[in-house]
């Protein structure tokens, strides 16, 4: 017979790092409307393995970060690892302090790149719009 102490808890530890490993709410594009505005009214720049869109705010601080990851990039499960990876990438690169909204519309190839180079081509994206943003100011 078992009981209720002999079961160990299914909870996995919490990793250590200081922003808890998540990305945060305010740092998040969700709504749809967002997501049209930024394609309707903003700029795009394009590299190797995606395609960022972008669009200055009126207000606030810091940029919000949405993703993009359509059917024909594989399924469930490949889309949502994509969307994984470049989210980490995203919070691993630090934040932009321009009020901006971005979008990240990933190729197929996101999925099998190393990391490390898709740290790499995220950091060298967000440092050339935040160029591009400071330069039209």
């Amino acid at each position: 017979m078992i009981s209720v102490g002999d079961i160990a808890p299914k909870s996995a530890p919490k990793p250590a790092d200081a922003s808890g490993g998540k990305f945060p709410g305010s740092a998040r594009l969700l709504r749809h409307a967002d997501f049209e505005r930024v394609y309707q009214q903003g700029r795009r720049q394009f590299s190797p393995h995606m395609t960022v869109f972008y669009l200055r705010r009126a207000e606030g601080e810091g940029a919000r970060v949405g993703f993009t990851v359509g059917r024909v990039l594989g399924g469930a499960v490949d889309r949502n690892r994509i969307k994984r990876r470049l989210r980490e990438a995203v919070r691993l690169q630090g934040h932009v302090t321009l009020p901006v909204d971005v979008v990240i519309n990933p190729k197929k190839s996101v999925l099998n790149m190393e990391f490390v180079e898709l740290q790499s081509e995220v950091a060298k994206a967000f440092e050339t719009l935040e160029h591009k943003l400071a330069k039209a100011r």
